[in-house]
């Protein structure tokens, strides 16, 4: 049995779209799995998909737009007025950054690149008509102009109009091929509207365009998933785990994906990994424990699981575990106490009851055994086994 895997979406966003600043950083890693939930051990496995949910989405890992917009070369940003721009932005006062920017392009009426900024800002500020006429006015200035048609699709993006927004990504993507953000997010579009095959296209292109780029990696494995090619999701899965060697909630991610493929040796190097980086992180120390236990390597296994129960003392799986890294060593009065544990935590555990069972039997406690395997029996007899969904 593996650990059940619970958590509330630590990157939870309100506009699937949004091109956020932040890169991965380790601190994340100990985001990714709060709020888990201990009233039942019939949850939800650690599936790929489950496990991509929790990944930030590729588009979180561009620039956003603003600041794109205030990289681009013009005079006209280099203006007096437009450092009072940076400054109102940098503050985080948008409104006035807005309010500036009008007064930009008023000075700079020939300038796509402060239209451009201008309709970033606007989109920021949902100002989202304002925004477009921004943009449409950037656009007719500079027809070829890739980051106003991204703008664009972002716009429509952010306002779920996933179908407007896929020819504007597109056209960005043509006029700028060489650029992975476009793809990323034609592809991210294409996957909502249903297009699965367009999305990993797509995908793919910003792998080759931008094959060191941990967002294009993302972007095709979860593009994979959705057409259901579990393997060549996992395989865009370990190119980012290649890229990403020092970020546990990478790695973590590549250990579950192998666990849930049920390649448990190979989950083991990526998960001590991550748990050298989250040495706080329960479940990443649970689920190692569970992959050393159920290698043999019950000695390695029970110092991870101990840490994993002093970590998360009321999550009944990791007494379950560590019990059965006991009897593996012939600990079987530790065991016992193990199992007692689990089932005072989660009294309908019916595996640990049956474990519990094997145990008192090997101590010589014959009637609790017996009663054990009863308890065991009617929970099985009660509760069938339950399909579960793997990715």
């Amino acid at each position: 049995m593996k650990f059940p895997l619970l958590p509330k979406s630590a990157l939870s966003h309100n506009r699937p779209m949004i091109i956020a600043s932040r890169a991965l950083s380790r601190s994340t890693a100990s985001l990714l799995f709060v709020g888990i939930l201990l009233g039942s051990v019939h949850a939800q496995q650690p599936s790929i998909d489950n496990l991509l949910k929790k990944l930030p989405p590729p588009e979180k890992l561009v620039k956003p737009p603003v600041q794109r917009a205030l990289e681009q070369e013009d005079p006209a940003l280099k203006d007096p007025l437009g450092r009072d721009v940076v400054a109102a932005i940098q503050s985080r006062d948008l409104t006035r950054a807005a309010d500036l920017t009008r007064q930009l392009s008023q000075r700079y009426p020939k300038s796509a690149a402060v239209h451009c900024l201008y309709g970033a800002i606007l989109e920021a500020l949902h100002r989202f008509p304002e925004a477009e006429a921004a943009i449409r006015r950037a656009i007719a200035l500079e027809p070829k102009s890739a980051f106003a048609y991204f703008l664009f699709g972002n716009l429509e993006a952010s306002q779920n109009r996933f179908g407007n927004a896929l020819p504007h990504f597109a056209k960005a993507a043509d006029l700028a091929p060489h650029n992975p953000y476009a793809w990323i997010f034609l592809s991210g579009c294409a996957e909502k509207l249903g297009r699965k095959q367009q999305a990993i296209d797509a995908a793919k292109q910003a792998t080759t365009v931008s094959p060191e780029f941990l967002g294009s990696w993302l972007s095709l494995a979860r593009a994979e998933k959705a057409a259901g090619n579990t393997s060549e999701c996992l395989r865009a899965i370990l190119r980012a785990g290649e890229l990403s060697p020092d970020n546990a909630y990478i790695m973590a991610t590549v250990g579950y994906s192998y666990i849930n493929l049920n390649r448990i040796p190979e989950a083991i190097p990526p998960l001590q990994r991550a748990a050298r980086f989250a040495p706080n992180d329960f479940l990443v120390q649970g689920q190692l424990g569970f992959c050393l236990q159920a290698t043999g390597q019950a000695a390695a296994a029970i110092e991870h699981l101990r840490k994993a129960a002093k970590l998360a003392p009321n999550y009944p799986p990791v007494w379950e575990h560590l019990g059965l890294a006991y009897a593996q060593l012939g600990r079987h009065p530790d065991a016992v106490k193990s199992f007692e544990h689990a089932i005072k935590l989660l009294p309908t555990y019916q595996q640990a009851w049956q474990h519990l069972a094997n145990e008192y039997r090997l101590i010589g406690r014959s009637a609790e055994a017996q009663q054990a395997a009863l308890k065991a029996a009617g929970l099985k007899k009660s509760q069938p086994n339950e399909s579960r969904k793997k990715g």
